[in-house]
C-alpha cells in the first residue's frame, strides 16, 4: 500500500478546502496527484529521488507533498531557512529538484545547485495544481517537461506506483544538540502512523480538521494532513498560523477537531475571551497537542474555556509522529501523562538495554511498524538509538500500572544539581501556575562546585517581580528545585518548528561560571 491508496475518501466529499482559494474533493485531489505524477516524471525525475520543496502551508503545499512523495521522495524544507541551510540540506538529502510556489523563496532558489532543476508549482483557476519547469538558479534551461496546462488525466491512476516499503519522504531530527540525522520515512511507516491516529481519535469522514501546523513537519504532515485524509475527513488548509485569524477560521469552517504544539495553544487560549459566542456555538469534539509537553495547567485552562477534552500525545519524527496518546472520554484521561500506546509498544530500559518493571524511571523505548528502520546512512546513530528492535526515544519516564506514560524530560535536558536530579517540566508547570506568567522554561546552567545549577526564564503577561516568582516557586517546590534566578524575557528563543531551546539557553543568555 502507498499514500495514493490511503486517500480513499468518497468522490463528491471535500478533501481540502483553502481560505485562499478554491476547494478540492477527493475525486479532484486524486486526479490532481495522477497528473502531477506523469508531470515530475516528464521532467526527468525518478522514482527515489529526492525531491524538495519550499512552500508555505496552505492547499498548494499539500498537494505537492502527495505529489512528491508519490513520483520519488519529498524532502519538505522550512522555506524560512536562510541560503546555506538551504545549501546543507540539498547536499545532504541529494535533491535533484526543487518545487517552489512562484518566485519564492529566493534563498531557496538562489542555493540551487547545477544538477538540480527547478519546478514552480502554479494554481489553476480550479484549485488543482500544474507544475511548470522553470530555469535553474544558473540561468540555463533544464531539459524538457510537460506543462501543467496539457495534462488532465481522466482516471486517477499512478504512471508508477510505489511499493510499501519506497521511501516517501525525508526529513531530518531537530539536531540542537548535534548534527541532524536523516529520517527516511516509507509509505508503510507513514500509513501506519495515519490508521494509529485515526483509531485513536475515532476519525470519520464527518471530522473537519483545521490544519495549524507547518507542512515540513510530521506533526503536520501526519497528524493533520495525512490523517485526516487517510479518514475521508476535510482538511482546512490556511496559510499558516495567525492568532488573529484562528476563531474567524472556526466561525467559518466549524472544524471538529484541530492539532497543534503547545504555545500555539497557548496563543489561541489568551484570545478566547474576545471571542465568546464563537467558542460557544463551535465546540470541539475534541483538541489535540503534541510537538512538545503541554503543561498541566494548560490542558485545564484550555478544557475549561474551551469546553472539550484535551488529550496531550507523544511523538517524534523518528516514529512518523504518534507513539502514544491519552484517549477520549469516556476513556480516562490522566493529566501529567501522555496516554498510552496505540498500535505502539511502550517500554521503560535502563542504560544497558534492559527492559525496567512497571514503575520503574528509565529511557522510554518504543517498538511498531510505524516506527523507521534507522537513520539514512549514520551507522554510528543507529547502534546507539536502535536496540533488540526497540527504538531509544531519548526521553525519560515511566509507565504506571494502567500503562500511561510520565515524562520527566529529555534525558539531555534533566538537571543535575549536585547529584539531584531535576525534570525542568516540573519547573515549567509550577512557574506557569503563577497568575502573571505566561510562558516559561527552566534550564541549566554550568556551576563550579554543584556542576549543574538550575535557572528559569519567564514571558510575562502581567506585573511581577523576579523576587516574587521565586516566592511562589518556594511554596510548591524543594529548596533544591528553586531556580537559582529567574530571567524576565520578550519572547522565549524557539527553533526552526517552534521547539524551546532548552539546551541553548544558558548559551544564548550568556549564563555560566
Amino acid at each position: 500500500m502507498n499514500l495514493f491508496e490511503l486517500l480513499a475518501g468518497e468522490d463528491n466529499h471535500l478533501a481540502l478546502v483553502s481560505p485562499e482559494g478554491r476547494s478540492l474533493t477527493y475525486k479532484q485531489l486524486r486526479e490532481n496527484i495522477a497528473g502531477l505524477v506523469s508531470q515530475l516524471h516528464s521532467f526527468g525525475l525518478k522514482p527515489g529521488e529526492r525531491i524538495a520543496i519550499a512552500m508555505n502551508n496552505g492547499s498548494p503545499m499539500a498537494i505537492t507533498f502527495l505529489a512528491a512523495a508519490l513520483s520519488g521522495t519529498a524532502a519538505p524544507l522550512n522555506p524560512k531557512y536562510k541560503q546555506d541551510e538551504f545549501a546543507f540540506y540539498y547536499a545532504d538529502t541529494q535533491a535533484k529538484a526543487l518545487i517552489t510556489l512562484s518566485e519564492e523563496p529566493e534563498a531557496a532558489i538562489a542555493a540551487l545547485t547545477p544538477d538540480m532543476i527547478l519546478i514552480n508549482a502554479k494554481v489553476n483557476n480550479d484549485g488543482t495544481l500544474s507544475f511548470e519547469l522553470r530555469h535553474g538558479a544558473w540561468g540555463m534551461e533544464r531539459g524538457q517537461g510537460g506543462q501543467g496546462s496539457n495534462l488532465s488525466p481522466s482516471s486517477p491512476h499512478l504512471p508508477t506506483s510505489p511499493s510499501s516499503d519506497d521511501i516517501a519522504m525525508v526529513l531530518h531530527t531537530s539536531g540542537t544538540t548535534s548534527r541532524p540525522k536523516r529520517v527516511p520515512i516509507r509509505h508503510r511507516n507513514l500509513i501506519a502512523s495515519a490508521n494509529n491516529i485515526i483509531s485513536a481519535y475515532s476519525l470519520t469522514a464527518a471530522d473537519t480538521t483545521l490544519c495549524l501546523m507547518p507542512l515540513f513537519h510530521v506533526h503536520g504532515l501526519v497528524g493533520c494532513l495525512l490523517a485526516t485524509l487517510g479518514s475521508g475527513g476535510t482538511l482546512v488548509c490556511p496559510n499558516g498560523f495567525n492568532a488573529l485569524e484562528f476563531w474567524k477560521l472556526v466561525e467559518t469552517y466549524k472544524p471538529t477537531w484541530y492539532s497543534a504544539a503547545p504555545t500555539m495553544h497557548q496563543t489561541i487560549l489568551a484570545r478566547t475571551s474576545r471571542n465568546t459566542e464563537i467558542v460557544k456555538a463551535n465546540p470541539f469534539r475534541f483538541i489535540r497537542s503534541s510537538s512538545a509537553s503541554l503543561p498541566p495547567i494548560i490542558i485545564e485552562q484550555l478544557e475549561t474555556t474551551l469546553d472539550a477534552p484535551v488529550v496531550e500525545s507523544y511523538s517524534m519524527t523518528e516514529a512518523s509522529h504518534l507513539m502514544t496518546t491519552n484517549p477520549l472520554p469516556p476513556k480516562v484521561r490522566k493529566p501529567g501523562t501522555v496516554g498510552y500506546g496505540f498500535g505502539v509498544e511502550v517500554g521503560i530500559m535502563d542504560s544497558e538495554g534492559n527492559l525496567l518493571s512497571q514503575g520503574s524511571l528509565g529511557e522510554v523505548v518504543v517498538k511498531a511498524p510505524n516506527v523507521i528502520d534507522g537513520y539514512e546512512n549514520n551507522p554510528e546513530a543507529n547502534a546507539t538509538a536502535f536496540v533488540n528492535g526497540w527504538f531509544r526515544t531519548g526521553d525519560q519516564g515511566t509507565l504506571d500500572e494502567d500503562g500511561y506514560l510520565r515524562l520527566t524530560g529529555r534525558i539531555k535536558e534533566l538537571i543535575n544539581r549536585g547529584g539531584e536530579k531535576i525534570s525542568p517540566l516540573e519547573v515549567d508547570d509550577i512557574l506557569l501556575r503563577h497568575p502573571a506568567v505566561a510562558e516559561a522554561l527552566a534550564f541549566a546552567v554550568p556551576h563550579k562546585s554543584l556542576g549543574e545549577d538550575i535557572h528559569a526564564a519567564v514571558v510575562l503577561k502581567a506585573e511581577a517581580s523576579e523576587k516574587e516568582l521565586l516566592a511562589h516557586c518556594s511554596t510548591m517546590l524543594a529548596n533544591f528545585k528553586v531556580p537559582k534566578q529567574i530571567h524576565i524575557l520578550d519572547q522565549l528563543p524557539r527553533g526552526a518548528t517552534g521547539k524551546l531551546q532548552r539546551l541553548a539557553m544558558a548559551k544564548l543568555l550568556g549564563i555560566g561560571e
